[in-house]
């Protein structure tokens, strides 16, 4: 009990940081509060000239609740309801997420941008934004800053697609009187799920199609959100293969090994069994919004331990990496789309 109250300091200024950027998240929902969470983290930290007594909850928060937060996403996938009506998406899916990977190893490659800055954006865009990068962090052992300076690379594009898609779909010609193509369109093409949640609600408003949209366009959201395991188990192995070639023969496995994807795989296969057995999968709400906000926690301690202005000086090449990771999944879904007879 003793160790633990080492934590406390640095945990309760993250919950002073959170809870506040929580509510405003709700407000604010294309922004969302873990961006929010971000910002102040790195505005109040400027102003905190000795941290060594916050040192120890920041990093506990920042690491180890990030992990909770993954495991408790599980919670909000039932694999049989992902697998009727996310099956007809999962071409798409697949497609745009190897797109958006492929764009991000050969802009890696080109233009000498830091490996785990690279990943961390090129899961983000591929999978679903900030969740995907919560899990992948912790697998290739990212810092606070690389996490940061990708959370904010997606978040530049979430907020752009969360405008403009609803305005593309018209100009694209979308059917009007359904919501299944747009919904398709952004549940493979919008990363984050906020923003996703967004268009698609603003194109059921444009059109009075009630949550049609909205409906497909979050299964779609969490079928691609299953990514996240064949994703972090691979990088695991990548990064093991990485401490060995640079001479580490004593690499663990089982400490690069993310056991707690292991546990994100029970929560939904909990969620799945208790759907079989007739239990209404409004149970488990509590549990995915405790997910959300953990998240928002951690990334205040994230936002804590972040160099802001570093962070800007070193923001172009990440963003440019996102930018054409953006583009590329959306070229790639319109393209899938119109081939499948969808749009």
């Amino acid at each position: 009990m003793k160790s633990f109250h080492k934590f406390i300091p640095g945990i309760l200024l993250c919950l002073v940081i959170a809870i506040p950027s929580w509510f405003l998240g709700k407000q604010f929902p294309v922004i969302g509060g873990p961006v929010i969470a971000i910002i102040a983290g790195m505005i109040i930290t400027l102003f905190i000239k000795n941290q060594y007594a916050l040192e120890a909850g920041i990093k506990f928060t920042s690491k180890k609740i990030l992990q909770w937060a993954v495991i408790l996403l599980g919670f909000g996938l039932n694999l049989n309801v992902i697998l009727k009506t996310g099956a007809q998406s999962l071409p798409i899916i697949l497609i745009t997420v190897s797109v958006s990977l492929i764009i991000s190893y050969v802009l890696y490659k080109a233009m000498h941008i830091p490996w785990k800055i690279s990943t961390l954006v090129g899961v983000g865009s591929s999978i679903c934004g900030g969740s995907a990068i919560a899990a992948t962090a912790p697998v290739i052992d990212a810092d606070d800053e690389e996490v940061a300076q990708a959370i904010s690379v997606i978040f530049f594009f979430n907020v752009l697609a969360a405008l403009l898609f609803p305005y593309m779909g018209t100009l694209l010609g979308f059917s009007r009187t359904s919501g299944e193509a747009f919904g398709i369109f952004a549940g493979t093409a919008v990363n984050d799920t906020s923003s996703v949640t967004a268009a698609a609600s603003t194109w059921d408003a444009m059109y009075n199609l009630g949550s049609q949209t909205l409906d497909k366009a979050v299964t779609v959201k969490l079928t691609r959100t299953l990514a996240i395991i064949p994703i972090t188990l691979v990088l695991a192995f990548i990064r093991t293969k990485k401490e060995k070639d640079a001479g580490n023969e004593k690499v663990d496995m089982k400490k690069i090994f993310p056991f707690f994807i292991l546990y994100f795989i029970l929560a939904s296969v909990i969620t799945t069994v208790a759907g079989g057995m007739g239990i209404s999968p409004a149970i488990f709400n509590p549990v995915k919004e405790l997910s959300k906000f953990f998240i928002v926690l951690a990334m205040a301690a994230i936002g804590i331990n972040t160099d802001i202005v570093k962070l800007v000086k070193t923001g172009g090449k990440p963003i440019f990496m996102g930018l054409c990771c953006w583009i590329g999944i959306t070229a790639a879904s319109l393209l899938l789309q119109h081939v499948m007879g969808i749009w």
